[in-house]
């Protein structure tokens, strides 16, 4: 077998139609040949058919040179005809199961078999729960089907996953839905579109509480309620921690870094920070100090709470000269641009004339339960900053929670699906902290377009460990970028087709014939392939087990499709055509 490739323009159909044809001729012949037959083998008075050849036996039946079933072979031929019509019917039942077949699946032979995948296999991933204790219905987060045997893949409640998805190739639809969906506890999902939650809220309005954090209106959720990211910020860890956040949307994408003054821009707004929350101060007060560089109050503030250095720090900082300083303070003040946009902060302000509304608490939340939406938009006023902190502040209430917890878990595993995180979630230290997280029951997916995107945010090196520390590693089609595809070739590996070569020899009236075989290493699968992976199927490199090749499952297919369609119905825009909401494609 070769590797799959592409084919040219359409078939000439005609020739198949001619085949089609002969192939009903005979099917009807035989069928009516083995009528007669077994009804003269049932009643002897019956006739036989009047010519062994079935084809013939037809054309005399037709024209009359022959005498026609009736009775006992009447009666065996349409019971052949209900065995014939109950195969076809299950044919059809099989193929619309397991899908067309693709070009690509020939290759799935090469892969990983049953063997390899016992870990993430339903067993599996139940013995895996099982040993930790994990509460929750789902046995895990299922990945997909394999072409090659049609078994479902999971991953266990301590794997964490990376995906790379190009543009509308169905991560949504195949990966982040159903994983919200059979999520057995709290759900983290962070995204820049309103498809996740449109699909997704009613169910999980029915296993809990909904959260949706808009501050870029891109569902046009209202403020009902608020947080506040200072109440992350308890020491000085969390306040360097904070600023980080801030600080990597300070620098637009692909721009050179400043060695001096993004450094000192990020650890004066860490101080500033952790001023505004010993303060008491909502955390608009940041950008109004940043806004007047001789503003001694922070000072003030660190001093009374006992921060000496970081007093010391940013009263140096506002001694520095004018450039210097105006350099530093310039550089934190745009890290917090967002918070000038009264639309963004009334999400993170308490509202005087709202005094009851509800504050979000990430460590109640981590407890009791429900679902958190974060959502943004990229390119400038961007409220990623505050997405990023929101899951930060989230995901390390739940680590703190598992740590209290028997074995040092959830008891409960928690499911973050971190869609589009390279553009909403640009978490700094997300690569260092992946394997960890799986240990304690938090199980994240981040969801990317490209490698390049995860290069963007976390560097070559940065990437490339939060790909190493995935267990399930996703490649859904539609990337372009010839290093990453070439790589995915690499871990594919190759296999041996074997050629047969016949040899003949003549010679004085004799003649002699050998036979050999040869063996020569071939890809798997090549860049082409991969480039030109079709929708519907998604290359998963597990860890411990050679890489599989599956069927995705996107949610119209699955158990919660009707609960989906009337969560769109419900929440997705009036001006959506219901079409376009529902139908069951891999474009999303």
């Amino acid at each position: 077998m070769s590797a799959p490739r592409r084919r040219g323009g359409p078939p000439d159909i005609a020739p198949y139609l001619v085949l089609a044809g002969m192939g009903a001729l005979v099917a009807v012949a035989g069928s009516l040949w083995m009528a007669s037959w077994t009804a003269h083998k049932i009643d002897g008075s019956v006739p036989a058919p009047s010519s062994a050849n079935p084809v013939t036996y037809l054309i005399e039946v037709v024209t009359g040179q022959t005498s026609r079933p009736d009775g006992v072979a009447v009666t065996v031929l349409v019971a052949e005809l209900a065995a014939l019509v109950g195969g076809a019917a299950g044919a059809w039942r099989w193929r619309r199961r397991h899908g067309d077949r693709k070009s690509v699946d020939v290759a799935a032979r090469h892969m990983a078999k049953r063997d390899d995948l016992h870990a993430y296999s339903h067993a599996g991933v139940t013995a895996t729960a099982q040993r930790l204790g994990a509460k929750a219905s789902a046995p895990g987060v299922l990945v997909g089907r394999t072409v090659n045997t049609g078994q479902p893949l999971y991953g266990s409640y301590e794997d964490m996953h990376i995906d790379i998805w190009g543009p509308r190739t169905g991560k949504t639809t195949s990966r982040a839905i159903p994983a919200i969906l059979e999520a057995p506890g709290a759900v983290l999902v962070t995204s820049n579109k309103r498809d996740v939650v449109d699909a997704t809220r009613l169910p999980r309005e029915q296993a809990g509480a909904v959260w949706v954090f808009d501050p870029q209106r891109v569902v046009d959720e209202q403020p009902g309620w608020w947080w506040n990211p200072l109440s992350y910020v308890v020491d000085v860890d969390t306040a360097t921690r904070l600023a980080a956040v801030f600080a990597a949307y300070g620098r637009d994408p692909g721009a050179k870094s400043d060695a001096y003054f993004e450094p000192e821009g990020e650890a004066l707004l860490a101080w500033m920070l952790l001023a505004a929350a010993e303060g008491n101060e909502p955390i608009t007060t940041v950008y109004r100090w940043l806004s007047d560089v001789t503003d001694a109050t922070p000072v003030d503030l660190l001093r009374d709470a006992g921060h000496e250095l970081p007093a010391e720090h940013v009263q140096g900082v506002i001694n520095y000269p004018d450039k210097q300083r105006g350099g530093i303070y310039g550089t934190a003040r745009k890290s917090v641009g967002c918070l000038v946009n009264p639309q963004v902060t009334q999400w993170v302000t308490p509202d005087p004339k709202r005094p009851d509304r509800p504050q979000f608490d990430p460590a109640a939340f981590v407890r009791e339960g429900g679902t958190l939406y974060s959502l943004s938009r990229e390119g400038r006023g961007t409220a990623g900053p505050l997405v990023t902190g929101l899951t930060v502040a989230t995901i390390e209430a739940a680590e703190a929670y598992a740590t209290a917890s028997p074995a040092g878990r959830l008891p409960v595993p928690m499911i973050g699906v971190l869609d589009e995180a390279a553009n909403v979630c640009r978490w700094k230290d997300l690569p260092d902290l992946y394997s960890h997280y799986g240990s304690r029951g938090i199980v994240l997916m981040t969801i990317l377009q490209s490698w390049a995107q995860g290069v963007e945010v976390w560097g070559e090196h940065g990437i490339a460990k939060l790909w190493s520390s995935a267990n399930i590693r996703v490649y859904g089609g539609g990337v372009s970028d010839s290093k990453f595809l070439g790589d995915l070739v690499q871990f594919i590996g190759e296999y041996e087709p074997t050629t047969y070569s016949t040899t003949v020899q003549s010679g004085r009236g004799q003649h002699s014939r050998s036979t050999s075989a040869s063996t020569r290493q071939e890809k798997i699968l090549d860049v082409a392939d991969l480039f030109a992976l079709p929708r519907g199927r998604a290359l998963v490199l597990p860890s411990g087990a050679p890489p599989v090749l599956v069927q995705t499952l996107p949610w119209q297919s699955g158990p919660h499709a009707a609960a989906v369609k009337a969560s769109l119905d419900r929440y997705a825009p009036s001006d959506t055509p219901v079409s376009t909401a529902k139908k069951p494609d891999h474009d999303r």
